[in-house]
């Protein structure tokens, strides 16, 4: 069944990693947080909030619909003074409005209907001339075949039904922009990049991730039994696979302005 973000048993899936180093130079050529006050909007375990306040950001706020995974983000960011945590969803965070420089809605809008909606919240939050960076996966970039670095191919060709399940809930890029566009923003960019996901010192350590389903919500769609196949499947093709083991996602990054609007 699909993750359930409220179980506490979940608390921590979203906060057990680090942003890496690929996802932070990326974010660097899109736009510039220094100095910045930020809304992380479905922060999930306050990785990013973490990763733009250590990037300079003045400020980051995260938001997110879950209590019990904002306790791992409080916890994970405690010792960053500049980074709180607001309760609320995509829709209406709950946050002043006209405040924030940039807002990130980082591997949120899979789990969304209503992408014009979420957009409107967004840009409501942001003063003019602010950014909006939204990133997460298109069919295209879900149902990639798997590789020695992109793992998820696997999942599909080991259950065929899972795709169906993974490109319902995805959104293609065009669908995206064009929300973007009905809630006002311009300049609308398009960015296709690979991020890495983990690097892990041999094949066990990847299984292991694997059976916690770590960050990985389509992996609730299996059942135990049907996840411990999955990953004797996965080790099966990466047998010969010299360590360490390099995992890539691939992620479609949207990236808009909100205009200045002339009142005169």
């Amino acid at each position: 069944m699909p993750i359930n973000f409220q179980d506490e048993k979940n608390r921590g899936t979203y906060a057990a990693r680090k942003a890496d180093d690929t996802w932070i130079n990326r974010l660097q050529e899109l736009v510039d947080v220094s100095n910045q006050h930020v809304a992380d909007i479905g922060c999930g375990g306050g990785i990013y909030s973490k990763a733009m306040a250590d990037e300079g950001a003045k400020r980051v706020t995260g938001v997110d619909f879950s209590e019990s995974i904002l306790a791992s983000a409080k916890d994970n960011c405690r010792s960053m003074p500049n980074v709180m945590f607001a309760y609320g969803d995509a829709y209406d965070t709950g946050l002043a409005g006209g405040e924030y420089d940039v807002v990130l809605e980082r591997a949120l809008i899979h789990h969304l209907d209503d992408l014009p909606g979420c957009f409107m919240e967004a840009c409501r939050l942001l003063r003019p001339e602010g950014t909006i960076i939204v990133q997460d996966r298109t069919p295209e970039d879900c149902l990639l075949p798997g590789s020695a670095t992109h793992i998820r191919g696997y999942f599909f060709s080991k259950y065929p039904e899972l795709a169906q399940t993974e490109i319902a809930r995805r959104h293609t890029g065009m669908k995206v922009g064009e929300a973007l566009r009905q809630a006002g923003f311009a300049g609308i960019e398009e960015h296709s990049f690979w991020e890495t996901r983990k690097v892990y010192p041999d094949i066990d350590k990847l299984a292991d991730d694997l059976l916690q389903r770590t960050g990985r919500s389509i992996l609730h769609e299996l059942s135990d039994v049907q996840l411990e196949e999955l990953v004797e499947h996965i080790k099966e093709q990466l047998r010969d696979t010299p360590a360490p083991m390099v995992e890539k996602d691939r992620w479609t990054i949207w990236k808009a302005v909100k205009p200045v609007h002339d009142e005169a």
